[in-house]
């Protein structure tokens, strides 16, 4: 059948079992938007108030879903308002279809009225990306594009299509997609037994476990493994969840704000096995001193991981989940009592702690944590509130914590709580935002409330840009160089103003009755929570120490 390309862009988003598109009209993709129009009962379109809310909103419906996420925007600035969203779910292999429009074949490289090329912008942060000049070759590319987004390692996939190539018409025949199998092509049978062998002669094993165990869905086989070789675990930001966080043999995160514990523990480990992590910075403190005593199993999906940052002893390149089913079937029952006992009496000793006797950031979450419990999905901006999220709140599913990992983008959670909330209707949504990281995109509020998506935004105002002026505190000898917000802005108002309903908390006894009474609104809720300026995020490794080097208030105190 002939077919107009922007029909053949709906029909292909048909075929591919897309049900949202997040997005934001212009005069270069007027035509796809005249045809989204027509099949409005088919596609629901979410209209954001900025492109880059749109870009956020894909990221969060593809990572709490696991589908791939679909975002558009038009020529010029619309196309480049996605960037920042785009590069957001690169860092954090995130199956993502951006579908922008470009001005006409015959105006593309004449500077016209708002051209770019997005294609070339967005070339060193997407697996690939496109310049649909031809409408025969539209079908193809948006079928590539969908591929390429979910094959292997996930990620960003931008099409840009020139405007005439919408109205062009072209013979389309409709296809079923392939199912796209787990990567198990390059799993190696010397490098698993060499893996096995490590294990077996491990007297203080411990498991890692990064964004890559939850992106395979290995959860199942993560926790048989764990028992199998009787290891503590820890995990990285982008991995909690994949592991319950409830469970014995879990000791917290790990990194610049894990736990005393994790951190300790892997210094002291003669075996680590690492599924899915790429070793961040964050993760490792001095990577050359990371987990110097340990023979350091890698298993990855991406070959170019491995030996990037730190070099392993041995790699299996594959899917972790489809890793972990050998390694289950071939790993006999192992044991390792005086190691588990003393890691878990190093968890038992030296817990998160916190202040008790105020308002903080760690107690409006575990009172979250409790109110919900634990069967929230919880997105957040970055900093401070970030890591109370990752240490306070307790995720036993995976895909239940959607935060921007390897970026660091502020303003990326309140675009990514409404795509999770789109994506999973029946969940709790919650976006823990600091005010710096608030200011950055709180004009999505007003998506929430035209859309009625009920996602509750708590941000924890303290004032200032807090992970910054901790840093200043500790290591730039309290010079707070424009990072004080404290101005006339009413964020209570602010929320009302766009439609939200809107509280605001500056006392301990007032978190209980306004989180039970936002979990039952059932619309959008702003909860402004007043904290101190000064509170700090603990433990913390210094930048350019080790882990082993990790301390918290207490040690400072007992310093000073």
């Amino acid at each position: 059948m002939q077919l107009t390309g922007s029909q053949i862009v709906v029909e292909c988003l048909k075929e591919q079992g897309v049900d949202t598109v997040f997005g934001y009209p212009g005069g270069a993709i007027l035509n796809i938007y005249d045809e989204l129009y027509r099949h409005q009962d088919e596609i629901h379109h979410i209209l954001t108030s900025h492109e880059q809310g749109a870009s956020h909103a894909a990221d969060g419906y593809a990572r709490s879903t696991g589908r791939v996420g679909v975002c558009m925007a038009t020529s010029g600035p619309g196309a480049t308002n996605l960037v920042t969203g785009i590069a957001t779910a690169h860092m954090d292999s995130v199956p993502l279809v951006a579908i922008t429009c470009n001005v006409g074949v015959p105006l593309l490289g004449k500077d016209s009225f708002q051209e770019v090329d997005i294609a070339g912008v967005t070339m060193p942060i997407t697996k690939y990306s496109f310049l649909v000049k031809d409408v025969k070759d539209l079908a193809g590319a948006l079928r590539r594009a969908f591929k390429i987004a979910q094959t292997g390692r996930p990620g960003p996939v931008l099409i840009d299509i020139a405007k005439d190539v919408t109205a062009n018409k072209t013979e389309y025949k409709p296809e079923v997609p392939k199912i796209i199998p787990r990567s198990m092509e390059q799993i190696e049978a010397a490098s698993v037994e060499k893996a096995l062998k490590l294990m077996r002669k491990a007297k203080r094993p411990m498991i890692f476990v990064g964004g890559g165990a939850v992106i395979s869905g290995a959860e199942k086989e993560l926790l048989e493994f764990a028992k199998k070789l009787d290891a503590p675990v820890t995990d990285s930001l982008m991995g909690k969840g994949a592991y319950p966080g409830t469970d014995d043999n879990y000791v917290g995160m790990l990194g610049m704000h894990g736990t005393k514990t994790a951190d300790l523990s892997v210094g002291e480990a003669d075996v680590l096995v690492v599924l899915g992590s790429r070793f961040s910075d964050r993760v490792t403190g001095v990577t050359k001193n990371f987990a110097k005593k340990a023979k350091i199993i890698q298993v990855d999906v991406d070959p170019a991981e491995i030996n990037k940052n730190v070099i392993v002893d041995v790699s299996v390149i594959g899917d972790v989940k489809s890793v972990l089913d050998i390694f289950n079937s071939r790993l006999e029952q192992l044991s390792h009592p005086e190691w588990m006992e003393k890691v878990m009496e190093r968890k038992r000793t030296l817990p998160l702690t916190y202040s008790k006797d105020r308002l903080t950031g760690p107690y409006i979450i575990e009172k979250l944590y409790e109110l919900t419990n634990g069967e929230a999905i919880i997105s957040t901006e970055v900093g401070q509130h970030q890591m109370w999220a990752a240490q306070y709140y307790k995720y036993t599913r995976p895909r239940t914590l959607i935060t921007s990992g390897g970026l660091g983008t502020m303003g990326y959670g309140l675009g990514a709580a409404i795509g999770a909330k789109v994506g999973n209707p029946d969940k709790t949504v919650v976006n823990i935002a600091g005010d710096g990281c608030f200011r950055m995109n709180m004009n999505e509020i007003a998506t929430a409330t035209r859309s009625n998506i009920p996602i509750i935004e708590l941000i924890f105002n303290n004032s200032v840009l807090g992970m910054v002026r901790q840093w200043q505190t500790l290591f730039y000898g309290e010079r707070y160089s424009h990072t004080i917000l404290k101005d006339k802005v009413d964020y209570v108002k602010v929320a009302e103003a766009m439609g939200a309903r809107a509280y605001r908390i500056t006392k301990m006894e007032e978190v209980e009755p306004v989180l039970k009474e936002a979990l039952a609104a059932g619309e959008p809720v702003v909860i402004d929570c007043v904290i101190e300026s000064d509170d700090k995020v603990f433990p913390m490794v210094a930048p350019g120490k080790n882990l082993e080097d990790v301390f918290d208030e207490e040690d400072l105190n007992a310093e000073s």
